[in-house]
This record gives structure tokens, C-alpha cells and sequence, in this order.
């Protein structure tokens, strides 16, 4: 279940989609710099899940990733959040994203999952490398998306 086709905030905010594919649902971060895309993709990553208007970012959890290219590292920071989800029981809203290199370190901000108030639609199983894309496009926004496994 997506719960907002497209977040369309100030150009300053990392923005975030969904994009259909057959059973699976599409992800994709938009933002000015790698690292806002990183985040709003991390943002539509949740709106899979529940609505994130819904998280209340309380409680903050660090992160860290490194990969051989930037597309690897963006599945695998995504996998991270899907870990950090599934063995804390928790949901984000909120992420602070830092890449060096090919060397992520984040802070996601979410709190413990309540069903009745977050009502969880899917469990997202992880991210995939299926339509795995990371680039800069020809007005400057960059674009961090891929499919996750519901």
C-alpha cells in the first residue's frame, strides 16, 4: 500500500516516490545532493510500510555501510534499515545521511511499532537490484532508487 505517490517538499528536502512493479513496490529518493536521495529514498522505504506522518522520530539509531560503488551502497543502506526495522521493531522517519566515498554513516529517528496507530500494510523483505539506480541527472537532482521485496 503507498501512501502519497510523489512527496513534493521544497527543493531543499529530499523528496520520494513510489514507482509500481508487478508484485514489488519501486523506491526512489530525489534531492539536490546523493545524500538527500539516500534519505528520501529511505523516507519512501517507510511509506511501503505505514504512513510516516505516523512515526514520531524519538528515538535516534546510527548506521554504517560501505560497498564497492555507490548503487551497492544504496541497497545495502536500505537492507540496513530493513534489519534495523525487523530486529528492533521499529519504523523511521527521519534520517540523516553522511557518504564518503562509498562509506555510508546515518542516523534513522523512529520509534517502536504500534499496529493500531501505525497500521503496517507490508513487511518489506529487503531491497533488491532489480531497476538499482544512483545518478545525477541532467538538472542536478539526484536519483537514488530501486524495488524492495514485500
Amino acid at each position: 500500500m503507498s501512501y502519497a505517490g510523489t512527496n513534493v517538499q521544497s527543493p531543499m528536502q529530499p523528496n520520494w516516490e513510489h514507482f509500481p512493479h508487478q508484485a514489488d513496490m519501486g523506491v526512489r529518493g530525489i534531492g539536490l545532493t546523493k545524500e538527500a536521495a539516500f534519505e528520501g529514498a529511505a523516507l519512501a522505504l517507510t511509506a511501503v510500510i505505514t504512513n510516516p506522518a505516523k512515526v514520531i522520530p524519538t528515538q535516534p539509531v546510527t548506521v554504517a555501510c560501505e560497498a564497492s560503488d555507490d548503487e551497492l551502497l544504496f541497497v545495502d543502506w536500505l537492507n540496513v534499515l530493513v534489519y534495523e526495522m525487523a530486529t528492533r521493531k521499529m519504523l523511521f522517519s527521519r534520517f540523516e545521511v553522511h557518504i564518503n566515498d562509498h562509506s555510508l554513516h546515518a542516523t534513522a529517528w523512529g520509534e517502536p511499532v504500534e499496529v493500531i496507530r501505525h497500521r503496517p500494510a507490508v513487511e518489506v523483505k529487503g531491497a533488491t537490484y532489480t531497476d538499482l539506480l544512483v545518478k545525477q541527472g541532467q538538472k542536478g537532482y539526484w536519483i537514488a532508487q530501486c524495488v524492495v521485496d514485500v
